[in-house]
Order: C-alpha cells, then structure tokens, then sequence
C-alpha cells in the first residue's frame, strides 16, 4: 500500500475514529490506543494492513532511534492480511485482532532471531515461541518485529555495543533506560501502541520511566516467563509497555484469560503509602518537584496519604538483589540456550560479549565458594522472605492499596554518561543509584509496580511515578492506575 492509499484509508476511516486519534486537525492511527486500534479494525473502520503500513511507515521515520534489532515489513503486512481474511470470513476475533507488537529480543520468537543483544546470538533462532508470545498470538497478536536492549539484559542504559545505542524519543542525546529500552522507545514514538518487555530489575520500569510511558511489572509468575533469556528466576518475569493504562490491562487480560472489566477505582479514601527517608532521599529537583505535585493533586482528588518507614529495606537489598543475579544468571542461560535449540554454547556466548556484561557472566560460570554458596542461599530462604514479610506488614498496618514514589532519582542520562550524575543544584548521585534505587526493592520482592508518567521536567523530559501494591493485587493496581492516570493526563508526543 503506498502513501496515497493510506491517506485516502484514513481519510474514509476518520469518521470512525476515538477522539483520541486527532493530532493537530488530523486523524491518525499512529496516535490510536491498542484498545481503540483493534476496535477499528474488528468493525472495519480500517484494515488490519492499513493499520500495520501506518506503523511501519512511522518504524522508518523514526529508524534513528534504533529501537529495533530485527524489523521485517513483509513478515508484518502478511500477518496482517492473515487477520484480515480471517475477519472476512466471519472467524473469532481475539482481544488483540491484526494488533502487531514490538518484542523485546530476549523473548523467543519461532519467526524471527532471538539474539538477547549479544553477538554470539545473531543468528539464533528458537525451535518455538516463548509462551508469552504464544499467547499474544492466540489472542490475535502478530508480532511487529525484535526490539534492542542492553546486552543480554544486563544494565539499565540499552547502549548496547553489539547492535548500537538505542535512542530516547523525547532526546536521542540521552538513554532510554534498560534494558527494555528499544520496547519504550517504540511506543513512546508511536511505532506501536503496546510492547512486551520484561524485568529483573527494573528492566521494564526504568525504561518506561525515562521514555514517559507506562509500565507494568506484574507479581512475579502471573505471566509465563517460560522462553526468556533470564537472569535469574527469583525476579526475571515480562511484562507490558503502552500509553495508556487500559492497554496494558487488556494485555493483562489477552494473557490470563481473566477478561473481567478492570473499572478505574474511585479514589476518594483510597490509601497510599509514602516512604520519604527511602524512595524520596536525594532526588533530582525536577523529580522532587513532579513527584510532590502528584501527591498534591491526589490529595485534592480525595486520597489520604500515609507517611511510614521501611526499616532495614537497604540492608536487605544489600544481602540478596546482587546476590542472586550473579549466582544464578550463567547456570539459568545455559538451560535457556539448550531449551531454546541453541547451537551456541554458553563459553562462546561469554567470549563474544561485551566487556560491560562479560564479567558478570564469566564469574557466575565459573562457579562459587563454600560461603558464596551459603550467601545464596541465606538470600534465597532467610533475606527474601524477610523482605517480603516486610512489605507485606507495610500494607497490612497502614492499610494502604499501593505505595508512591518516583520510578527513578533523575530523569534520562545522556548516552555514555554511567559514571557520576550531577544535579542542577549541585547534587551528585551515582548513575546505578539513580536509575535503580527505587525500583529494586519491588522486583526483589516479587511485588506488582506500575510506572506512569507524571509531567515533563523544565527541559522536558518524562518524569514517572511507580505504584507498587501488595503481591496479587494486579488487577486492583490496575484499576488505582486508571483513576491516578486520570489525574494525571498524558505527556505530549514527543516531537
């Protein structure tokens, strides 16, 4: 389909496009929501190829960005024609009808290269679909193509030397954050409206954060994980990146089968937990500021705040998040790698990596001491559990649905920039501890967070808030979250 055919598509569409799809006096699919998108299509406001043209020709617009590794236009518009005949001949429609979806590429995918950002892996293609993505599929899903990440998952900037940098839509001189950055870079420049990523330690949150999208890390399990590159299975679990908070519960939905209406809760009397000396310590300014804001506008709204305190949280963090990554992530690869088909070994993967992640690896492969080993376990059954239990006692006695805090210290780094960070009033914090601070303490804990965008700061980059809530709470979460989305609006495209 050329240029002139979509315009007269979208031009006969119009009429039967949401509100939301008009930017500046035009309608445009780019700017649909999923839900609004696969409405569309399952009426035949437009077709399911129109659909997948418009976003594929905002893919190579925005092609400097580098959020994809693998893209295939022809792989794209087939599965899109696929959808379309099957609406022709009368056949069930899933949730997600003639939707395609940009794929973090650690996920195995039968149709495309899975190459967890690593060189070793360029060529690597799974004997099957990870679940996840098999259920995507069921659903109606196809997927759009395999997006960038920080090699093999392990860092929080997606400046990854073996397939190049990826992007920030909002500045492409600063990171999109990781290591799911390529999946939050394409929905936040409107190449698809909802994306899979995944997370161990922040991995979807802190690229939503910096990219000014929502994120949603679910209680560790309630999505298969089955089929990922992982890093460790006390944390690793995917999840959605969108826009809107409604797309990310319709993936919810397309993935459980729970297809209840998750309705925006009322959020006048609804609790929510604060704790300052932890999550709001040494913040950047302008994060400060957006951050306070938010609890300003959601007292107006009716929500009672509760300040409380999370004694011995770092310590605790301290004794089993680092611990438990480098212990498991060699022996977890390696049973990735053989069930996935892989004709690589681990060594060759190792030898082929970049020096930033080669290190990790290398020394988990290599095997522990007598009193690592006990240090792991200590983590795994003793420090984790006590973690758990911590937050866990957090809700039960303030009674609280969900704890606020901004999602990171700072907003988006430049590219290169992972030493020192310096604030404009003369603060300084390291760049780990500005990026993963405050995420770490829910993913350890296997806890649900969701991450949406606050505001824009005074040079306009995306600043988040996260709301972590009790673990299998996630469709309550989801729910807060279209109430304080409400609230809180959308950020403008960026330009």
């Amino acid at each position: 389909m050329n240029r002139r055919e979509v315009s007269l598509g979208l031009a006969a569409s119009a009429a039967a496009l949401p509100a939301a799809a008009q930017v500046r006096g035009r309608t445009s699919m780019i700017e649909l929501s999923a839900g609004e998108a696969v409405a569309a299509m399952k009426t035949g406001a437009f077709t399911a190829e129109a659909y997948a043209n418009a976003l594929l020709a905002q893919c190579e617009a925005k092609k400097g960005l580098n959020a994809f590794i693998t893209l295939e236009p022809d792989k794209v518009r087939e599965a899109a024609r696929a959808a379309d005949r099957l609406r022709a001949a009368g056949g069930k429609l899933g949730p997600l009808h003639g939707l395609p979806i940009p794929v973090k590429d650690s996920v195995n995918t039968a149709e495309y290269p899975t190459t967890a950002g690593t060189n070793a892996l360029r060529n690597h293609r799974p004997v099957r679909d990870a679940t996840v993505i098999a259920r995507l599929k069921a659903a109606g899903a196809s997927v759009l193509g395999k997006t960038n990440l920080h090699e093999l998952s392990y860092g929080w900037t997606s400046s990854n030397t073996a397939f190049g940098a990826v992007h920030n839509p909002y500045d492409p001189t600063r990171i999109p954050g990781g290591s799911s950055g390529g999946t939050a870079a394409a929905v936040a420049a409107r190449m698809a409206p909802l994306g899979l990523a995944e997370d161990t330690q922040g991995s979807i949150r802190v690229p939503a954060a910096l990219c000014g999208v929502a994120g949603f890390r679910p209680t560790l399990g309630r999505y298969p994980s089955e089929g990922t590159a992982p890093i460790t299975p006390l944390f690793d679990q995917v999840g959605p990146h969108a826009r809107r908070v409604a797309d990310l519960a319709l993936f919810d939905a397309a993935v459980t089968g729970d297809a209840r209406l998750i309705a925006a809760a009322r959020l006048k009397g609804v609790k929510i937990g604060v704790v300052r000396g932890f999550y709001f310590a040494n913040l950047d300014p302008e994060v400060e500021r957006v951050a306070n804001d938010v609890l300003v506008r959601l007292r107006a709204e009716g929500v009672e705040v509760i300040e409380g305190e999370l004694p011995g949280v770092q310590d605790l963090i301290s004794k089993v998040t680092g611990t438990a990554q480098s212990h498991d992530i060699a022996s977890a690869f390696a049973g990735w790698l053989k069930d996935s088909g892989g004709t690589v070994s681990l060594d060759a993967v190792i030898a082929a990596a970049s020096p930033d992640v080669r290190g990790g690896i290398q020394r988990s492969a290599q095997g522990f001491t007598p009193e690592a080993e006990a240090n792991y376990v200590a983590a795994r059954d003793v420090h984790r559990p006590a973690m758990q239990k911590l937050f866990a006692d957090f809700f039960r006695d303030k009674g609280v649905s969900a704890i606020l805090f901004p999602a990171t210290m700072t907003t988006a780094p430049s590219i290169g920039q992972t030493g020192q960070i310096t604030y404009s009033n003369g603060g300084t914090v390291s760049f780990t501890q500005a990026v993963s601070r405050n995420i770490t303490p829910g993913s350890t804990s296997g806890l649900p967070g969701l991450v949406l965008p606050a505001g824009l700061s005074r040079a306009n980059l995306p600043v988040s808030i996260e709301l972590d809530g009790p673990a299998g709470s996630d469709r309550e979460l989801l729910a807060l979250g279209l109430a304080v989305e409400s609230v809180l609006g959308h950020l403008p495209a960026p330009r």
